[in-house]
């Protein structure tokens, strides 16, 4: 039963729920006077309002006007379907306390909040607003903090003027704070002049929001500005996605239809792009699949992001240099054939390996690759300490600092990321380069199969024509989060010396886990035995029964068999972000089990509770921080004053303004992909049915290469079997390999 349309106001007390997706929120409102609506209205001692509806991204203790209907629920009672909301300022001194109070405005606690309210009373705000300087005559604050509530108050009234304009387009509060940010007092200017400039400049800001707003504020739907950013947005998806270039016959409808426009209006846009050197096009080709109905060979038109029309034919052309370069720092005053003699005498080698050591001090690059267990680790050292006994200099990388670290820990030398081989300074971009090269006679890079285009020609820039390069990485691992495939399209290239090590040692064959990698590399099913120390599997049919014995796994039988820490050592992997087990539910339900609240500080951010204690991790590179995509810690405090976060990355302490924590993601469960280049001691893999879109051989092979100790598969045999048998590996639309062999 509903009643005529009503309005209340009050101050948001707690947000019970709320879908980032589509703003629907469930919250607590304490009304601004139990005198404007009728007792029975509000429920409890505390006389709170549960509301319902579509809003915007709230918090605590900001002030609500509300336009809708009050509702009798048969299970939750009365409650207000909102349908307008808007925010404003409180009216009561009691109010602008607790409005004040909330941590909304930045530089004032509760306990500041009270002593200005209560010196000022309902003349509070207009004070702040008007005549700030009074603020002084408030015992306690100085004139820095003074300073600083003006500039927060300023601020905020300023962002309050865009998100009025932009909150009818679906922006959230939090994203019209960080527009305000990034263009200042320009910022409704910019938004109503080029709103698809806002794509390229801010994190979160997708075309369809920008196209939304740039429809409503008149630009015709074949206007080329509109087009010409539908094309890149295009591309960029297609990018985030691996690929390099865009087939044009693929290109052209996916862009129609995002833009909802006939074919023939893109391919004139096409053409204007090429011409503003925004694109380029080239004609590629190469053998037709075997399954095509026409043999021989087939082209197609691939349409780059200039970037990465570059980046292709960077790296083939220093491949190419290095290969073919007659001059070599590492065979200087040696014969072709070098004495291995130094490194046998601290490794027995195979002769794969040995063959591995010698193809790598006789070759400018080199490709070494092999599974778990081969004796990749091995090899390298005994590489190492041979060109150690030779007088060679060395450096190691590797993509991620995580990945650093266990090639450091595996081979007892330093180890950089490849950005810090390379100087990257945030400002200036990359100190190293062809003018700039990196002193040493050996380059050797690990896990490569994580390295995409971009980086690696801006690696092979840094690299002398006299120096060997070493790439080490499991070619049957997934590819990198990154556009490229480049690890794949070198060996596919067979332009450098590739080395594929194939033979298991006993000692790794003993441990079930890498037995189990290469089952599944092989296309069958890993298998268990009763007395097993190191995989199991527990199989369990309903989704929410398994995403419930998902968590209990994590917080309560791996610590209490194995000893293991539920934040430090456990890490849940999930095919996909989505479904009962994927990331985004795995995450609310493993923080709601390993760090409840209640008694820790907590701020909801970006649609996320963030807790102190939680385990986070950073989604994109930030060079200003030092922390990289990938990279995972602990919070370990809240500043809701001063309205940042802090956060222990490996040790060191990393703060974040809240408005920066949309670059932190809850890391109880990460996606399969995250982890690559990590190890950790334990992992627990949900693989369901309802993954089917994601469940691929390669997928669950790098997910189980993960752990070191322990490997738990959570789910049905029906899932496993479908990832085993999927061999079908998504291929990305790439031309390394194609211009290496022809040198294009």
């Amino acid at each position: 039963m509903t009643t005529q349309s009503a309005q209340i106001s009050g101050s948001v007390e707690r947000i019970t729920y709320y879908n980032q997706e589509n703003g629907y929120t469930v919250l607590r409102l304490k009304p601004d006077s139990r005198n404007m609506l009728p007792y029975k209205y509000a429920s409890g001692r505390d006389s709170l309002i549960t509301v319902i509806g579509n809003l915007p991204e709230l918090n605590p203790g900001e002030w609500l006007k509300l336009t809708g209907r009050w509702e009798s629920h048969a299970k939750h009672g009365r409650q207000f379907r909102t349908q307008h909301c808007e925010q404003s300022l409180p009216a009561t001194a009691e109010g602008v306390k607790r409005y004040l109070g909330s941590g909304l405005i930045r530089g004032i606690g509760k306990g500041m909040a009270e002593r200005i309210v209560n010196h000022f009373g309902e003349e509070t705000l207009h004070v702040i607003d008007n005549e700030p300087e009074r603020l002084h005559n408030v015992i306690g604050i100085g004139q820095k903090r003074v300073t600083q509530i003006i500039k927060a108050w300023d601020e905020q009234r300023a962002i309050k003027e865009v998100m009025i304009f932009l909150q009818s387009y679906g922006v959230t509060t939090g994203l019209a704070t960080k527009i305000y940010k990034k263009y200042g007092d320009e910022a409704l200017d910019i938004v109503r002049a080029t709103p698809y400039q806002m794509v390229q400049d801010i994190h979160g800001i997708g075309f369809k929001t920008a196209d939304q707003i740039a429809q409503a504020l008149g630009l015709a739907p074949d206007d080329p500005s509109r087009i010409e950013a539908g094309i890149a947005y295009t591309l960029n998806k297609m990018s985030q996605e691996g690929h390099v270039y865009v087939p044009q016959d693929k290109l052209e409808p996916s862009a129609a239809q995002i833009l909802n426009l006939a074919k023939h209006k893109i391919q004139n846009v096409i053409e204007s792009l090429e011409s503003d050197d925004l694109i380029k096009r080239e004609t590629i080709t190469y053998p037709a699949p075997a399954e095509a109905k026409e043999s021989g060979i087939k082209e197609e038109m691939a349409v780059y992001l200039t970037p990465f029309y570059y980046s292709e034919i960077g790296v083939t052309n220093r491949v190419r240099r290095l290969v073919e370069h007659p001059t070599s720092r590492v065979r200087r005053g040696h014969a072709n054939t070098l004495s291995l003699r130094p490194a046998q005498s601290l490794h027995q080698l195979s002769d794969e390996q040995r063959m591995a050591v010698q193809t790598a001090l006789q070759n400018k690059v080199t490709v070494l690759t092999g599974g778990p267990g081969t004796g990749k680790t091995t090899t390298l050292r005994a590489l190492l300490d041979t060109l150690d006994m030779q007088g060679n200099t060395y450096v190691l990388a590797s993509p991620t600092g995580r990945a650093a670290k266990r090639l450091a820990e595996a081979t007892g030398r330093e180890a950089k990321t490849i950005h810090r081989l390379l100087e990257f300074k945030p400002a200036q971009g990359f100190s190293r380069g062809e003018d700039n090269p990196i002193n040493a006679d050996m380059i050797v890079i690990d896990e490569t199969s994580m390295l995409d285009l971009v980086l690696a020609n801006n690696l092979l820039k840094a690299i002398s024509s006299d120096s060997h390069l070493l790439l080490v990485g499991d070619v049957d691992q997934l590819p990198s989060v990154g556009a490229g495939d480049v690890l794949n399209d070198l060996i596919a290239s067979e332009v450098p010396a590739i080395v594929r090590l194939t033979k298991i040692f006993r000692q790794a064959a003993d441990s079930l886990i890498i037995r189990n990698a290469h089952r599944i590399n092989q296309g069958n099913m890993p298998q268990t035995v009763d007395n097993g120390r190191d995989f199991f599997m527990f199989i369990k049919e309903e989704p929410e029964e398994l995403a419930q014995l998902i968590v209990d796994i994590v917080q309560r039988r791996v610590p209490g068999k194995f000893n293991l820490d539920p934040f430090a050592d456990i890490q849940v992997l999930s095919p996909m972000y989505q479904s009962a087990m994927g990331v985004a539910n795995l995450n609310l339900l493993l923080q709601a089990g390993l760090n409840p609240g209640g008694k820790k500080a907590e701020r909801r951010l970006n649609g996320r509770v963030f807790r102190v204690g939680d385990k986070v991790m950073q989604t994109v590179n930030n060079y200003d921080k030092n922390v990289f995509n990938g990279d995972i810690g602990r919070v370990t405090s809240l500043d809701l004053v001063q309205q940042t976060m802090t956060v222990n990355m490996d040790g060191l302490p990393v703060v974040y303004d809240f408005l920066e924590t949309d670059e932190l993601v809850h890391a109880y469960a990460i996606s399969v992909h995250k982890s690559q280049g990590s190890e950790y001691p334990c992992v627990v893999i949900p693989v369901a049915t309802q993954h089917y879109m994601m469940l691929q051989r390669n997928l669950l092979y790098t997910a189980v290469t993960r752990a070191k100790k322990l490997v738990i598969l959570a789910g049905t045999r029906r899932a496993i079997g479908i990832a085993v048998r999927n061999n079908k590996v998504a291929q990305r639309h790439t031309a390394l390999d194609w211009r290496l062999q022809n040198h294009r």
